[in-house]
């Protein structure tokens, strides 16, 4: 009986070892499988609703006025997801959302590329768009907590250049590679029905995304509800509530308001630029133009920019690359000065000027994407996280209401000299920015 016990003991103890080390592996699958797809999915849907509707809008003969008043509506999803963050933070698990969420942003996108080719199509498609934002800002939310929850506060800086990286590159193929797309099928003559291509080619890709992650991602320890047994109101007015009774969070949200206004005015101006023509300001080049200079030496430089921005706060930490990187971000914008200025016609010129601009780029936003994880960190992560970038998406959305109304006024020449001026709030109050000078080294550091 003895021996009988002790092999079913022993039994048991195997079996559990087995289980413990499955699901150790299984909590520890490589980053490599999810991190790139997660932020390359957590990008295409924002680029397609915030960048590449305004070169399909300017195409089918939409105003610049119209362009930057209406589609900067567009980024009210992501402005107000703190709301629901907390019900993200207590329902279910960020790996569940993530799935759910693709799977919808797929639906989203079928249903705006119908839309685009009837009657109506501004509106129609406007309102498909606002839909689809709402998903993929829900998905924002549960991607951000799953990656802090998915690895340690090393990993996560080391990745931060990585991640950024694979974000933009989706930043790129929503206005590089479909849109060089579009240019192709814009030959056979049917604009409306090139476009409706192109958004059910990205619906098709999110529901290959939605498949592969309900393989591929982890399952963190702590990817469950939030403890604590709140009401979602509840969670909601605590998450809130210490948010702001973070250390610095004055500064904080004056960063996230500011760092972006001169981009948040370029981007509703910049393909409108490459595409007008010459007499009108422009560059004058065709859609599929546009794409390549973005879609090839864009992505490389952004991608070389990300990795050494991100390998550099891995190294030296975020405090002591701040200055660097805050001036990456802000001084390659110079070249659109110069674009518009000279207006030159070799287009290996546009693409070396677009290549300094998105190396800059992707150096410099890894600053912004560092910091918030930074601010964020604590019991509400997730929700915290969720508010920073929802101030980020308002410090987004003002500006870029105004900015085809401006371009109209100033001409793009005056235009891309105030962009550069509007830099300089954001740039001084990064450079004032308090933070731990071990924060994203690999001994770690102290977080608010």
């Amino acid at each position: 009986m003895t021996n009988r016990s002790g092999a079913c003991n022993n039994s048991s103890i195997n079996s559990t070892s087995f289980n413990v080390e499955t699901e150790r592996k299984e909590r520890q699958r490589h980053p490599w499988l999810w991190v790139p797809s997660l932020y390359f999915a957590e990008g295409v849907p924002y680029v397609i609703v915030m960048t590449m509707s305004v070169v399909m809008y300017r195409k089918l003969g939409v105003s610049k006025t119209d362009i930057g008043l209406y589609t900067s509506w567009l980024y009210l999803p992501w402005v107000i997801k703190p709301l629901w963050s907390p019900l993200v933070d207590m329902t279910g698990t960020k790996r569940g959302w993530i799935v759910a969420m693709q799977f919808f942003i797929s639906a989203g996108l079928g249903l705006a590329a119908l839309s685009v080719r009837g009657r109506g199509f501004f509106a129609g498609s406007l309102w498909m768009f606002l839909i689809m934002g709402f998903a993929s800002a829900t998905h924002d939310i549960a991607a951000d907590g799953f990656y802090m929850l998915g690895l340690s506060a090393h990993e996560q800086s080391w990745w931060s250049g990585l991640r950024s990286a694979f974000y933009r590159v989706a930043m790129i193929t929503g206005s590089g590679w479909l849109v060089m797309l579009a240019g192709m099928l814009e030959k056979k003559g049917d604009e409306a029905r090139a476009w409706s291509v192109v958004l059910l080619t990205a619906a098709g890709l999110f529901l290959v995304f939605s498949v592969w992650h309900s393989v591929v991602l982890p399952h963190p320890a702590g990817d469950g509800p939030a403890p604590g047994g709140r009401s979602a109101a509840a969670g909601f007015m605590a998450a809130f509530q210490s948010f702001f009774q973070k250390p610095g969070v004055w500064m904080a949200l004056a960063f996230m308001l500011t760092y972006r206004f001169d981009e948040a005015q370029l981007s509703k101006v910049l393909q409108p630029f490459l595409l007008d023509t010459r007499q009108a300001g422009g560059l004058g080049l065709e859609t599929g133009a546009v794409g390549l200079a973005y879609g090839t030496i864009g992505v490389l430089a952004l991608t070389c920019g990300g990795l050494l921005g991100g390998f550099a706060a891995a190294k030296f930490g975020l405090k002591k690359m701040l200055p660097y990187l805050v001036c990456s971000m802000y001084l390659p914008k110079l070249v659109f000065v110069f674009l518009s200025f000279l207006q030159p016609r070799d287009f290996r010129v546009v693409c070396g000027a677009v290549a300094v601009e998105q190396f800059g780029y992707g150096l410099g936003f890894v600053v912004f994407m560092l910091y918030l994880l930074y601010f964020s960190d604590g019991p509400h992560r997730t929700a915290h996280y969720a508010i920073c970038t929802g101030f980020m998406a308002l410090g987004m959305m003002i500006p870029g209401r105004w900015s085809g109304w401006l371009a109209d006024q100033l001409g793009y020449k005056r235009f891309f000299l105030w962009v550069i001026c509007s830099a300089a709030p954001g740039f001084v109050i990064a450079l004032r920015l308090k933070v731990d000078p071990q924060f994203g080294r690999k001994s770690g550091g102290a977080r608010p």
